[in-house]
């Protein structure tokens, strides 16, 4: 499938340039001079990521941007604009829910990563809504290839989650969701460009902002794709913390949904086992110790638990 891409500016330059950069890509090119054409282009075509330029005369890139959620409302949104003052920044991204921001002059390479982004969320988006098993586990190893270190991440995750699930019992529709959701706990990474999740090095401030934004963005995929709420809860609280402090929305205890806080273990013993640019794996045993440390802090001490004597009673698991 070669999706579509449109370029917004009222400078002929900018549009040219953008042709330029694009024309060995694999994606098809279109340009408006004007957000009025724009709309034309947007109620005729399928548009996969729109680019725009938000001080245009007649209608704004702000106004176009709004504007899209009612007439495209699957297109992904990114804002292209040589001022970059906070109060914009923060509309934007309330108001019109834009995806990323690109400054004047832009780098090239940069351009071209954050639109192929921008594709992969558009992907993810309308992969999501067909929802069949085949369908969410392949774009769950498109998503690991953002990181290569994650690798099998989200099926192990998956397997661990539903052996916490069988010892509870649960019904076979919620392990389904649990299933799913594990392989689809960090789609949201795709918003976090491949420098941030592959750094061999601590992160700056900025950057760990960037990363814990992934929840979120992702949960908001999931949403828009009609996901049940199980998957969307799971994708959007599995860094919360069972006694506070976690992200995004600080929930705590039993306030965390289930399947999150059952989630959060299995991600957090993969982690610890597995190869990742900051740390080399942790034995069987350290990894088992360290859990128990968490539990109570940021892992729920029954579920941990339960988790713990499956692992001591289960030699391969």
């Amino acid at each position: 499938m070669t999706e579509t891409i449109l370029f917004v500016d009222d400078e002929e330059n900018i549009l040219n340039s953008v042709v330029r950069t694009f024309v060995d890509s694999d994606f098809t090119i279109l340009t408006a001079p004007d957000a009025a054409q724009a709309l034309d282009l947007l109620k005729s075509s399928t548009i996969a990521v729109l680019i725009t330029d938000n001080m245009m005369p007649g209608m704004s890139g702000m106004e176009l941007l709004e504007l899209t959620k009612v007439v495209s409302p699957n297109t992904v949104k990114i804002m292209m604009t040589a001022y970059t003052d906070l109060p914009t920044v923060i509309e934007a991204i309330n108001r019109v829910e834009v995806f990323r921001f690109i400054v004047k002059p832009w780098d090239n390479q940069q351009l071209l990563a954050t639109v192929s982004d921008g594709v992969n969320r558009y992907r993810l988006l309308d992969s999501l809504r067909h929802e069949s098993e085949a369908v969410l586990y392949a774009l769950a190893e498109t998503i690991e290839l953002k990181d290569p270190y994650t690798k099998g991440h989200c099926e192990r995750v998956a397997h661990y989650a539903l052996l916490i699930a069988d010892k509870l019992n649960l019904p076979d529709n919620v392990k389904d969701d649990i299933r799913f959701g594990s392989w689809l706990h960090d789609c949201g990474k795709i918003g976090v460009p491949e420098q941030i999740l592959n750094a061999p090095r601590s992160l700056r401030t900025d950057e760990i902002v960037t990363v814990r934004f992934h929840p979120e963005w992702g949960a908001e995929v999931a949403r828009k794709a009609r996901m049940s709420p199980i998957v969307i809860n799971i994708i959007r609280n599995h860094h919360e913390r069972y006694s506070g402090g976690g992200y995004p929305d600080n929930l705590t205890g039993e306030g965390i949904p289930l399947e999150a806080r059952i989630v959060a273990i299995a991600d957090t013993y993969d982690a610890l086992t597995s190869t990742r640019p900051y740390n080399e794996p942790r034995s069987r045993e350290d990894a088992i110790g360290i859990l128990r440390e968490l539990s109570c802090k940021e892992l729920d001490p029954a579920l941990t638990e339960i988790f713990l004597d499956i692992l001591e009673k289960e030699e391969h698991v």
